[in-house]
């Protein structure tokens, strides 16, 4: 890997957490306006319903995540097997068009010379 392919790498990575860390604070916002609008909670409670919201945001993200990760790579193999067929039916009706020309020019040579 050079130099220019691990600093786009880098640079996605740092893209990256930046956005979960986006997130998380945004969870942690939510969080705390929620709570904060609960009456008779203590500070504890508080603390734990922030934490657990955020926990679950972060949970939820992972699986969309996923979710979304697995569709990209369906969509992906089927279309490199999509890709494979068409690949292969050009190169059938190549080589069909190929045996063709070739059979003419020869007929045509035989005919010419006999």
């Amino acid at each position: 890997m050079n130099a220019s392919d691990e600093a786009a790498r880098g640079l996605t990575d740092i893209e990256g957490f930046l956005f979960r860390e986006a997130h998380r604070r945004s969870a942690q916002s939510r969080a705390a306006e929620f709570a904060a609008r609960v009456a008779g909670l203590s500070e504890a409670q508080k603390a734990e319903i922030e934490w657990w919201y955020v926990e679950e945001q972060i949970r939820v993200c992972r699986m969309m995540t996923q979710h979304i990760t697995d569709h990209i790579k369906a969509v992906e193999d089927h279309h490199a097997k999509r890709y494979a067929q068409l690949r292969r039916s050009a190169y059938m009706a190549t080589t069909l068009i190929t045996m063709m020309m070739l059979g003419l020019c020869s007929a045509m040579i035989i005919g010419a010379v006999g």
